[in-house]
């Protein structure tokens, strides 16, 4: 699928499985911020609305007046953090790396990179709409 040019019909049913869909105050600063702590790619990225990759994972940014008419905005936070109780974990990312770029891009390290006995090393980032990101690999 070209998500360049998909329409909203199309796109909307491709969609299987487990779907993430993140409301933000601000798409472009969103995107933004993937882009450079985790090197997401954005498609058709506008004021409103996009499509995200990480890895072979997609998932959805949409902005609070997209949710006008939705039961969930009137549950938001005016404020962040609006994911609190969610990890979204990034097990192909770099905790080190990605700490360097959020630290540079405005994120807020909630912990520095340490082994965990799970047998991951991870990292918790969160961005300005309060989510909190989880760098994370394998321990050598």
């Amino acid at each position: 699928m070209n998500y360049e040019t998909v329409g909203p019909a199309e796109f909307g049913a491709s969609l299987r499985g487990l779907g993430l869909n993140l409301l933000v105050h601000d798409v472009g600063a969103q995107v933004a911020f993937l882009e450079h702590v985790f090197w997401m790619r954005a498609h058709q990225p506008t004021a409103d609305f996009a499509i995200m990759v990480y890895g072979d994972q997609v998932f959805q940014l949409h902005s609070d007046a997209t949710y006008h008419a939705n039961p969930l905005l009137g549950l938001l936070p005016e404020m962040p953090p609006r994911g609190a109780g969610i990890e979204i974990r990034l097990y192909d990312t770099d905790p080190e790396e990605a700490c360097a770029r959020a630290e540079a891009a405005g994120g807020t390290i909630l912990q520095w990179p340490v082994d965990k006995p799970h047998g991951l090393r991870e990292a918790y980032i969160l961005c300005e709409n309060g989510y909190a990101w989880v760098p994370s690999r394998a321990i050598d």
